[in-house]
C-alpha cells in the first residue's frame, strides 16, 4: 500500500501535505482503492473556513458517495478544477494530480493530532 513518507494522516483517510501556513489535502491511496472509480468531486467550500473534522465536500464512486473530512481548521483557498474533468486522476495519482483542495491554516497546533505515515499503516494493516 502506497503511504508517503512526507505526508500525515487522519482516521477518515484524508492525507495532508503540510508547506508553512498552508496544507494541500486529499484522500489515501487506500480510500480510493476501497471506494472505487470515482466519478465526481464536489467541494462547496471554497473560501470558506471549514473546521476540523467537519465535511468539506464529497467523492462520489459509482457505488457509493463519501463524505471529505476537514483534518485541520482552516480556509479553502482552492480546488483542484482538474478534477472537474478529470475525476479519476483521484484513482490514478492520488497524492499528486489527485488532491483535492489546498488550505490556509488557522490553527497549527492540530498538525500534531494527525497521524504519522506509521501510524497510518498499522490503521489500515
Amino acid at each position: 500500500m502506497n503511504v508517503p513518507s512526507n505526508l500525515k494522516y487522519t482516521k477518515d483517510h484524508e492525507w495532508v501535505k503540510v508547506e508553512g501556513e498552508t496544507a494541500t489535502i486529499g484522500i489515501t491511496h487506500f480510500a480510493q482503492s476501497e471506494l472505487g472509480d470515482i466519478v465526481y468531486v464536489d467541494v462547496d467550500t471554497l473560501d470558506e473556513t471549514v473546521d476540523k473534522n467537519e465535511v468539506f465536500g464529497s467523492v462520489e464512486a459509482v457505488k457509493t458517495v463519501s463524505d471529505l473530512f476537514m483534518p485541520l481548521t482552516g480556509e479553502v483557498i482552492e480546488f483542484n478544477e482538474l478534477l472537474e474533468d478529470e475525476p479519476e486522476k483521484v484513482n490514478s495519482d492520488p497524492y499528486g494530480d489527485g488532491w483535492m483542495i489546498k488550505i490556509s491554516i488557522t490553527d497549527a497546533s492540530q498538525i500534531d493530532d494527525l497521524l504519522s505515515p506509521e501510524a497510518y499503516k498499522e490503521l489500515i494493516g
